[in-house]
């Protein structure tokens, strides 16, 4: 899978988070667990950037940021 493939899908799961976020705001009795699941959505969304950016960008000579 090419770096950038990977990236879409961290901005993917970006979204999902800020999503869940926003269902929260208006759940009231479900928001602490909409929150702890947004903040696991977006930790595994961080750690997958970080692994294209330590493991696979500077193996295909890709800047992250560009990718």
């Amino acid at each position: 899978m090419h770096p950038s493939a990977i990236l879409h899908e961290v901005q993917q799961l970006y979204n999902v988070s800020d999503r869940l976020d926003s269902l929260a705001e208006h759940h009231p009795q479900v928001s602490e667990a909409l929150i702890g699941i947004s903040g696991s959505v977006r930790n595994t969304a961080t750690l997958l950037e970080v692994l294209v950016a330590t493991r696979i960008t500077p193996l295909s000579g890709l800047d992250p940021a560009n990718a």
